[in-house]
């Protein structure tokens, strides 16, 4: 009675390991358009139009393009990537690689004949993250309506239109 409950268990469990252990590969000369969310390791040597987000390791061949974001624990590129690259663990840059987007990880190694364009943050992503989205809202667009129209102002009204507006300049 309780060991056939034990049985299920340890079957979906067994079940949830294949799934984690699956791999998912775009072959050299195919072309994907669509998102890509996995736990397994993903492979590209073709092209993908789309994110690839990876609860493991991504890897792209020297052909490969990617028109996408990357988001993996560890990822290997040796192809093309259009779009950010945000990896938890490790990120290699092999030799061919090419990177038009921004960066975002704890490691990196970048072999000499990488190109990379854009914007790379190490360190522990959260906070990275946490400090972006302060900066991002610290930074906002602020904007100032001046009146031009001649008027007279008492004392008072001169007086508290410059404390405000003293550090402003036109």
């Amino acid at each position: 009675m309780f060991g056939s409950n034990n049985n299920t268990k340890e079957t979906k469990q067994q079940d949830v390991d294949k799934i984690s252990n699956a791999s998912t590969n775009i072959g050299k000369g195919a072309t994907l358009q669509g998102n890509i969310d996995t736990f397994g390791n993903v492979r590209i040597d073709g092209k993908l139009v789309g994110d690839i987000k990876s609860k493991s390791k991504v890897a792209t061949g020297n052909a490969s393009v990617v028109e996408g974001c990357i988001t993996a624990q560890n990822a290997e590129i040796e192809g093309e990537v259009k779009g950010s690259l945000e990896v938890t663990e490790l990120l290699v840059l092999k030799s061919t690689a090419i990177i038009h987007g921004d960066i975002l990880t704890s490691k990196m190694v970048v072999e000499a004949g990488a190109v990379f364009n854009g914007k790379c943050q190490m360190g522990d992503l959260d906070q990275i993250k946490k400090k972006n989205s302060s900066n991002s809202t610290s930074n906002q667009e602020v904007t100032v309506d001046v009146k031009t129209e001649s008027s007279v102002e008492t004392k008072e009204e001169k007086a508290t239109n410059n404390s405000v507006f003293s550090d402003l300049k036109i």
